[in-house]
């Protein structure tokens, strides 16, 4: 199946979410997919983080993760999604802390300041040491981690365009459908 890395694969709003998210469906395992699985989608990751990803202008232009440390870096992928994610639920286990405190310790000791492996690491150090991390949710359509930047911190999903769209469409279907009332509909 052919897959190209767009923006809306890069609304975790930190790049370590966005390495996170690279596991579409996480919540579905009939339905998941983990982009990473392909050495060529995880070669073209850094490309697009660096156009698409909240934090380029942080990190620069970052280097592929090299194929004797892509163990690492998926071990390092799934430290930020058991720890955020549990974050995201009101939980701060220190046994996933910690499992995310080694594995970056990992990236950083074993790559360059310029690789996508370590710059994950710092993106997730960094968001540890945020305030933005009381701003983090879990996608209500798709699972996604993303930090909901709105005023009222009322955001539902990761992207409008993509998840609320759905959402909404099977809501009015289901309606229109069950015969209940559309959105049109005056009551």
């Amino acid at each position: 199946m052919d897959f190209t890395w767009t923006p809306h694969r890069f609304v975790g709003g930190a790049l370590a979410l966005d390495v996170a998210n690279s596991v579409i469906l996480r919540i579905d395992p009939s339905r998941r997919i983990d982009r990473f699985a392909s050495p060529q989608q995880m070669d073209a990751f850094p490309e697009a983080a660096g156009e698409f990803s909240a934090e380029r202008a942080l990190f620069g232009e970052v280097t592929p993760v090299a194929a004797e440390r892509r163990a690492d870096f998926l071990v390092l992928r799934e430290a930020i999604d058991r720890y955020f994610r549990a974050r995201a639920d009101g939980e701060d286990d220190p046994h996933k802390l910690a499992d995310l405190l080694g594995a970056t310790a990992v990236a950083l000791r074993g790559t360059g300041t310029g690789s996508l492996e370590a710059a994950t690491a710092r993106s997730a150090l960094r968001l540890l040491g945020d305030d933005q991390i009381s701003r983090l949710k879990t996608c209500g359509n798709c699972g996604w981690l993303f930090i909901d930047r709105s005023r009222n911190r009322s955001r539902s999903w990761c992207d409008m365009t993509v998840c609320g769209n759905r959402v909404k469409a099977n809501r009015h279907y289901r309606r229109s459908r069950d015969g209940g009332p559309s959105a049109g509909d005056a009551t």
